[in-house]
């Protein structure tokens, strides 16, 4: 009855800070809304095409004609609007017919999107001298699908576990461990102690609370990826759950073992920041790391929630079982014990 009581009672104190059931509930429905939608169809690099008169050539014509039937968007201006339009960094590429010979020219402010479409018209200048000879380039074909075979190219599905682990991670650093350092800062576990409730049914209670708040969070966030975007869990939902659980737990731990080194909200704050940065941006929540160093790919995974999120997306995204993903496993568990025995150790009541 206690228990049930403080749990009731936490809940109730959350739900009165508009705030953090914002930030909770709202901000990660936004996000993901907001990003499936942007980023959802993808983007076609575009390709500017810069044409002094006709193309007198027949080979100029070919190529415009190979390039025509590439992904790719031909943007044709004459040439004082195109220096113009580079001048204001607005084109990633551009291919400039004056002169002898063709130029191509990638900025290199926009060197990502540059680079992408310089391949294209390269291999359609290929593929434009191959007709002129008389023969039919033969392209590979290409099929976009994830390490466990899935074929769904939506981003939305690729933004999902990794919202659900951003979430977990949140709730660990600031809703556990800044509200115990805030609690202990304004005396609240001094008052405890001279009340009739046990220390473990509070910090049970607490426990309870966030786990309710994770599964709500989580059944929340798959509700709304399968109504905006049609994606949905393509493994078990067992092993989701318990992968989720042993998330919740980790940064749970971690949450409680660095409020252990804080005497202030402020410098929780510092403290947590140390860990939630590089975190956030670094373990592919939004965004792959294929274009960073390979050292530095290497190296983040130490941190848990890079091979946190591998594990939940091959669930999520691949229908995976656990198979495959021990090493990531070992490496969350491995944090969550370790943050757990810092917690015992560090914890203080007053």
């Amino acid at each position: 009855m206690l228990l049930y009581r403080q749990f009731k009672m936490e809940w109730l104190l959350y739900s009165r800070d508009r705030v953090a059931m914002f930030w909770a509930f709202a901000f990660p429905m936004i996000m993901l809304l907001g990003f499936g939608v942007i980023f959802g169809t993808g983007s076609t690099p575009q390709l500017t095409l810069v044409v002094a008169g006709e193309v007198q050539t027949q080979a100029g014509r070919d190529l415009v004609g190979a390039l025509e039937r590439t992904p790719l968007k031909l943007l044709r201006l004459d040439p004082g609007a195109a220096a113009a339009r580079w001048a204001k960094g607005e084109t990633a590429a551009e291919l400039d017919p004056a002169g002898p010979g063709w130029r191509l020219k990638v900025n290199t402010y926009l060197a990502a999107q540059g680079q992408l479409t310089a391949q294209i018209v390269q291999q359609a200048g290929l593929a434009a001298q191959l007709r002129e000879d008389g023969r039919e380039p033969g392209f590979l074909p290409v099929l976009t699908e994830s390490p466990g075979h899935a074929h769904s190219a939506n981003y939305a599905a690729f933004l999902l576990p990794g919202l659900l682990g951003m979430n977990l991670l949140s709730m660990g650093l600031f809703s556990v461990g800044m509200v115990n350092v805030s609690y202990r800062e304004k005396g609240k576990f001094r008052r405890l102690a001279v009340t009739p409730l046990p220390k473990w049914i509070f910090l049970l209670g607490q426990v309870l609370h966030r786990l309710t708040l994770t599964l709500l969070q989580s059944a929340l966030m798959l509700a709304l990826g399968w109504f905006a975007f049609g994606i949905s869990n393509q493994g078990s939902y067992l092993l989701l759950a318990a992968v989720m659980a042993l998330g919740t737990a980790c940064f749970m731990a971690m949450g409680f073992a660095l409020a252990g080194f804080a005497q202030t909200a402020e410098g929780y704050g510092a403290i947590s920041n140390v860990f939630f940065l590089p975190m956030m941006f670094l373990s592919g929540v939004y965004f792959t790391l294929d274009a960073a160093p390979h050292w530095l790919q290497r190296s983040v995974v130490a941190l848990p929630l890079s091979p946190y999120l591998h594990t939940l997306r091959a669930i999520f995204n691949d229908g995976s079982g656990l198979s495959g993903q021990w090493g990531g496993l070992a490496v969350v568990a491995g944090w969550t014990a370790a943050c757990f025995l810092l917690a015992v150790k560090k914890f203080k009541w007053a």
